[in-house]
């Protein structure tokens, strides 16, 4: 992570000579607009439908404490995510440029908070939250197979590890870089039609589940911190479009408006995905479920329900390639501003993709994997992401007093930004004593960035063979992926 000192790797010379040798065609390399309104809607709805909706309800059950109250996280959640979404769809029209959370904390509160961000993405955020979508593809892959046994944690992860392994070769030999979250947007419009049905059931008098709904068991009140973080990791995706905001055409119109179509969507879905699992099973019964939308596929379907379980792991499938989609455009921009080696920030010479930047995730990733479970790698790294969330939004609010004058296409009244962040930091701090363990943890990971920015950015004179060894890595790099500085 050592910052480069030279404009590019290779000479202008070197790099004209290995791209004429490698052929790759007319086109300029770089990075082009191609994301419409409904590409972006796209994005954000196969992205945000994955793991979280058949994950989320029993952890939101268990730390709310009745079936009523869950109803009511669920909802909240999706407001407030709304929230959230209306926030970055101001700072994306108004700050075009990719990169999400770490481009918006750059601009308001300068590089240092920026690459604390950007270290707790590296190495806890997005390597956890990718361990937590690819254990659910693993669980729900596995579930045919193993019927009606349950499915050996070993196994799992193992499944798990392929699968990643899949999607970095899959970015790594995929010639067209397709955004594969499309493909998988029917099971989403499924889950929906799905939900519809079984509200029908509920109204024609399917409601014994739903009596006494705010009937509280043994739950105490530090457990909703857990709740609301089991909601908002479901709705979590409706910032994705954010980071690729270069990449958007007409991002003034097009952010915006893909990402409230977007939310309004998913809300709607999700509540009434929940209800319908509300009439078909019983509270104890999706709490001794491993595995929600099977037990879910059980009573309702019976012998069709082997289906269940792939639908849902291609759903999961879908939900992490728009996750390496997303993340990989903010190291991109991240090398782009000095914080990650020069090679990050560099395009495939045919595929037009900062392929470097896609895989940096990959062995962090399997290292997570192994290392907990579903629910405490969503409490470890939901912590660390609405801390730097809230942050990111409060950057809003202060980029309003500072830079009055800057371009806002579209901007949200300040109680919105205000209620968002509130919330954001509220989480945070009452999650201290909820699951002190695990917050603990990624607290002391976030702090770790203050040492390394001033290691790896802030000191500008490093020894000769740190230097030597950086560039000899960047080059080899280089040459193995086939990426070059983008073209202006």
């Amino acid at each position: 992570m050592v910052k480069m000192t030279r404009k590019t790797v290779f000479s202008p010379h070197e790099q004209d000579i290995m791209i004429s040798d490698l052929d790759p065609g007319p086109c300029k390399v770089e990075l082009k607009r191609k994301v419409t309104v409904l590409r972006g809607i796209s994005i954000i709805v196969g992205t945000i439908i994955g793991a979280g909706i058949f994950i989320s309800p029993k952890g939101i059950l268990k730390n709310s404490g009745s079936v009523g109250m869950s109803l009511v996280v669920w909802v909240t959640c999706g407001v407030l995510s709304l929230f959230g979404a209306l926030c970055y769809a101001e700072l994306g029209t108004s700050i075009k440029k990719s990169g999400g959370h770490y481009t918006y904390i750059l601009e308001a509160f300068g590089p240092q908070m920026a690459f604390m961000r950007l270290w707790a993405d590296m190495i806890a955020i997005r390597p956890a939250g990718l361990a937590v979508i690819a254990l659910a593809f693993g669980r729900y892959i596995l579930e045919p197979i193993f019927m009606p046994c349950g499915v050996p944690e070993t196994a799992i992860k193992l499944t798990t590890a392929i699968g990643i392994s899949k999607f970095n070769l899959h970015y790594w030999t995929n010639k067209k870089n397709n955004l594969t979250p499309n493909s998988f947007s029917y099971l989403d419009q499924a889950l929906l039609h799905v939900a519809v049905t079984c509200l029908v059931c509920y109204v024609l008098g399917e409601t014994k589940n739903f009596q006494n709904a705010f009937e509280v068991g043994a739950v105490e009140f530090m457990g909703l911190p857990l709740a609301f973080y089991s909601g908002m990791y479901a709705y979590a995706g409706w910032f994705y479009l954010n980071f690729v905001t270069e990449e958007v055409d007409n991002p003034e119109r097009t952010v915006p408006l893909a990402i409230c179509i977007s939310m309004v969507i998913v809300t709607i879905c999700y509540t009434l995905t929940n209800v319908a699992y509300y009439t078909v099973m019983s509270a104890e019964e999706l709490l001794a479920s491993h595995a929600v939308a099977v037990t879910f596929a059980e009573k309702l379907m019976g012998h069709f329900s082997l289906v269940v379980p792939i639908f849902v792991s291609l759903s999961c499938f879908g939900s992490m390639n728009g996750c390496l989609f997303a993340f990989s455009r903010m190291f991109y921009v991240a090398s782009r501003e000095g914080h990650l080696p020069e090679v990050f920030s560099m395009i495939h010479i045919r595929r037009h993709t900062p392929i470097a930047a896609v895989i940096i995730l990959y062995p962090i990733t399997i290292l997570i994997l192994f290392l907990g479970d579903i629910y405490s790698l969503l409490n470890f790294m939901s912590f660390l992401r609405w801390l730097f969330i809230g942050m990111a939004v409060v950057g809003l609010i202060y980029l309003r007093y500072t830079r009055p004058d800057m371009p806002r296409p579209f901007k949200v009244p300040i109680f919105i930004p205000a209620v968002f962040s509130f919330t954001c930091f509220f989480m945070v701090f009452l999650s201290l004593y909820s699951d002190p363990v695990n917050t603990g943890i990624g607290f002391a990971i976030s702090l770790t960035g203050i040492p390394a920015y001033y290691i790896f950015i802030a000191f500008h004179t490093k020894p000769k063979w740190l230097l030597r060894l950086s560039d000899f890595v960047n080059r080899s790099l280089q040459i193995l992926l086939e990426v070059v500085p983008a073209e202006n």
